[in-house]
């Protein structure tokens, strides 16, 4: 877990969700940022027939996504306001095979340097199976930070 000595502020929390949940490539995927705190993010998906491979399960990339997604997320939060971020590599433990249901991503931040960051998610079915585990290494992209109209910080 990760410390810091600011105060997230909870309007730009719901505003950077919404706004998240209304771009392009998160509605492609019916993925939704549930929750945007200091040092995580919760990350769901309702597995739908677009997300299955041949075999009728769900497709390793919809899984990375996911990983991706919650581990990006829950750095972002204790970065600079001005700042943005890129995955520099993603490593991923597949565990378990899903057909259907809620997908559900715990990501958590694990350091958060000055330049580069560390998180892990998690992946979990309806019935709290472990079904990824995964790893990202994250550069910190100073003044390529996210538009919003609330302050980050309080």
């Amino acid at each position: 877990m990760v410390k810091s000595l600011l105060t997230p502020n909870p309007e730009y929390s719901s505003e950077i969700i919404s706004i998240v949940n209304s771009s392009p490539y998160p509605s492609h995927m019916s993925m939704r940022l549930m929750s945007l705190e200091l040092d995580r993010a919760t990350v769901e998906l309702e597995i739908e027939n677009c997300h299955l491979q041949p075999y009728g399960i769900v497709h390793g990339g919809v899984l990375s996504t996911l990983i991706d997604t919650a581990t990006f997320w829950s750095v972002f939060m204790i970065i600079p306001e001005d700042a943005g971020l890129v995955n520099i590599d993603l490593k991923l433990n597949y565990l378990q095979a899903v057909q259907s249901g809620r997908l559900i991503t715990e990501g958590y931040a694990i350091r958060s340097g000055r330049s580069i960051s560390y998180a892990e998610a998690k992946v979990f079915n309806e019935d709290n199976e472990l079904i990824v585990h995964g790893t990202s290494t994250l550069k910190i992209l100073p003044g390529k930070g996210l538009k919003a109209k609330a302050r980050k910080f309080l």
